[in-house]
């Protein structure tokens, strides 16, 4: 138990419904979370979550996921609106850091808190941009198809998520393509993967991430095959900046950018593929 002034402040796991609260504050804020990624959050780590309660109403949160042995990554820090700068924020803060202690960490985090960030070892590797709005359609390039992403051996498709990730995260890829409300496909070329995304429905625009593909022109179809499942709604893709080729796409087929994030990491930044890197699959899970 951490003491408040006159107030008792406590920290501990989230329960299901805690986790199903932290993202309606998420869109609060809003961050636009799709409608059922949290059960793909709590799958990765069960106690990944961690929500303070002050005097026991729920007033803070943060995620710290772990994976594999040396990668973290941090997100959903949120501090209500009525404690803000009363030191309750740095206090879940500092209790999510010490689970990831000895780890590679990851956040997206607000352009404008880069240097508080900073003070806690972070450094800043590239800026996610989210683009949004409502997609041109586009050809089928020769020679690919898309495939129900469940309809790919799992470990295909698993190795294939892992050029884009520091680590290994079936636990969170199993659900994150069979869960309601949302389609994955994977682009088959030649036999082998050339692609893979997945769009889920959210309270405002719905969200295409992760985005991966071997050339624009896979990653464009892609975006109109997904976007058809939930005809005449907006999407929105959070695109690294580093891969120009995905800016330019963005705004060929329509989409704006709409605010943008600072990724940054506590050590080196991970090899990945970022050439075939369109859309991060979530800014708080990575």
């Amino acid at each position: 138990m951490q003491k408040g002034i006159g107030m008792a402040f406590e920290i501990a796991t989230a329960s299901v419904d805690d986790v199903a609260r932290v993202m309606d504050w998420a869109n609060d804020e809003g961050w636009n979370p799709a409608n059922t990624d949290r059960f793909a959050f709590h799958a990765m780590d069960p106690g990944a979550f961690l929500i303070g309660r002050l005097d026991g109403e729920p007033v803070t949160c943060i995620s710290v996921v772990r994976y594999g042995a040396g990668f973290g990554f941090l997100g959903c820090y949120i501090a209500r609106p009525v404690v803000r700068g009363k030191g309750y924020g740095i206090r879940i803060w500092d209790a999510g850091m010490q689970r990831l202690a000895g780890r590679n960490v990851g956040l997206d985090g607000v352009v404008a808190q880069q240097g508080n960030y900073r003070k806690s070892g972070f450094h800043h590797a590239w800026n996610n941009v989210r683009h949004e709005g409502l997609p041109a359609s586009a050809p089928m390039p020769p020679g690919v198809r898309f495939v129900d992403a469940r309809s790919v051996p799992f470990d295909r498709l698993a190795a294939y998520d892992r050029r884009y990730f520091p680590e290994a995260r079936d636990s969170f890829l199993a659900p994150w393509i069979t869960m309601p409300e949302r389609r994955a496909l994977v682009a088959l070329q030649d036999g082998e993967i050339a692609g893979f995304g997945v769009i889920r429905a959210a309270v405002a625009a719905s969200r295409i991430g992760p985005l991966n593909a071997a050339s624009p022109a896979i990653a464009n179809a892609l975006v109109t095959a997904l976007a058809e499942a939930m005809p005449g709604k907006p999407v929105a893709i959070d695109m690294p900046d580093f891969n120009r080729a995905g800016a330019r796409l963005a705004e060929q087929i329509g989409l704006r950018p709409a605010f943008e994030t600072a990724r940054m990491y506590t050590g080196d930044q991970p090899a990945i593929d970022r050439e075939a890197l369109f859309g991060v699959a979530s800014l708080e899970l990575g």
